[in-house]
């Protein structure tokens, strides 16, 4: 008997299975102006053709039309890409399948892994791709940190059956390691880059960056890792740095070798005007090669609303947190870094949207983003942190069919990016579960 392997009720449709959708309002992700009277044709999972309505031939020569879909008042955005989720720590599949069903639901069709016990992320990748379960596409991360950074209780959770910082998907790095060794194990998990953490030195970074490079990884790190200050980090070569407020730790750089556990103090008060001459040099750098910032900016703010009352003091810290998370951003959008939409948490079950809209919200309100501009985050900016900008990040012939449907125009209120009505992923829809967003 033939055995034909476990089902896959949301694998993309098939070349051929071609769908025309017209009528569309446009934001193509590239951050320009929104354009009405769009038509999109999506031949199987990826899109052929992208024109105005009174463009689009009436017979589609060579294409055998399945489906034609009138969007007629209705707002297409791009796939959106949420680039730092945390999946797996501790691993729990139940609980991460749901959260990449909300996730897909909620327009979301790519994420980036920032590191978890990739036995799990590897599946719950080959699942997502292939149609097992309806998710985002996931890209994942290898860490590599200093050997203090693994009596972590968190390290421990993603490598039960194993020694911390001795598997392939989580090494402790020291200055015997062998590092093209140690990179090709972290690329042989199927990660697409090497996540730089925690307790290594300038020169560590750095021989750990050209290495991934020259083995065809990517390097997405922490944007200070102790004792390398987020100028090292960037000199080095990282592709992206995450966390904003950490580029703050760049002005405590004088005061001498700091660790993870024991970060230098943050002087909030000199940070307030937005324009501290140290961070302006460092963001400068940033935009010359090019390094995309994982702000993670409303990330702080999450987490004060959850502090409970009678702990004061860790409300307040969270609080100062928030708002220089705000101030730095807004100083990187001015000088003209590339910020992409991350998040490091998500919404709890009970919610109908992700976490990556309240990203894009702050971005909004709290940051000096446009729409436009935080939707480009969000999509094309997310895309070239990932490094799949040629297949993802912007509606245009040739990427993957990733869109987003909604009920209302997202320039007017970027609310309207809780109104998901259909997110396409490989051109497969998922409309959303409720119809009370028309």
């Amino acid at each position: 008997m033939e055995f034909l392997g476990a089902p896959t009720p949301f694998a993309a449709p098939a070349a051929g299975t071609v769908t025309v959708y017209s009528g569309a309002t446009l934001l193509d992700g590239h951050g320009g102006p929104a354009v009405p009277g769009t038509s999109i044709v999506v031949d199987g999972e990826r899109i052929r053709l992208v024109c105005p309505d009174a463009d689009l031939p009436s017979d589609l020569p060579d294409l055998d039309v399945v489906e034609r879909v009138d969007l007629t008042g209705r707002f297409v955005i791009p796939g959106l890409i949420d680039t730092h989720q945390h999946l797996a720590t501790p691993p729990d599949r139940p609980v991460a399948e749901a959260v990449l069903r909300r996730q897909v639901f909620g327009g979301v069709t790519a994420i980036r892994d920032m590191a978890d016990d990739l036995r799990q992320i590897g599946d719950l990748a080959r699942a997502t791709r292939v149609g097992e379960i309806p998710g985002p596409d996931i890209h994942y991360a290898a860490l590599m940190a200093g050997p203090g950074f693994f009596d972590d209780p968190r390290t421990w959770e993603v490598s039960k059956g194993a020694v911390p910082g001795a598997v392939p998907w989580m090494q402790a790095i020291t200055e015997d390691t062998d590092l093209p060794l140690a990179v090709a194990m972290a690329r042989g998990t199927g990660a697409t880059a090497v996540k730089i953490y925690a307790d290594l030195p300038a020169e560590t970074v750095a021989a750990i960056t050209a290495e991934a490079h020259r083995q065809g990884l990517r390097v997405w790190a922490h944007a200070a890792v102790f004792p390398a200050s987020p100028a090292d980090v960037v000199a080095a070569g990282a592709d992206v740095v995450s966390h904003v407020t950490l580029l703050a730790h760049q002005a405590s750089a004088a005061l001498g070798p700091a660790t993870y556990k024991h970060k230098p103090p943050i002087d909030f008060p000199a940070f307030a005007a937005g324009d501290h001459p140290v961070i302006e040099a460092l963001l400068a750098d940033m935009r010359e090669r090019g390094v995309v910032l994982d702000a993670t900016a409303v990330l702080w703010t999450w987490l004060a609303d959850r502090v409970p009352e009678e702990r004061a003091e860790d409300r307040a810290h969270a609080l100062d947190m928030a708002a220089l998370a705000a101030t730095l951003t807004r100083q990187a959008h001015r000088a003209g870094v590339e910020i992409s939409a991350g998040t490091d948490y998500e919404t709890s079950a009970g919610e109908d949207h992700p976490a990556l809209i309240e990203e894009i919200e702050f971005l909004v309100a709290e940051c000096g983003l446009s729409v436009a501009q935080a939707l480009r985050s969000a999509t094309l900016v997310g895309a070239r942190g990932i490094g799949a900008e040629a297949e993802m990040g912007t509606v245009e012939a040739g990427k993957l069919a990733n869109l987003v449907i909604l009920a209302a125009d997202p320039e007017a209120d970027v609310a309207a990016l809780r109104g998901v009505l259909c997110t396409v992923k490989r051109g497969l829809r998922f409309p959303a579960p409720t119809t009370n967003k028309d």
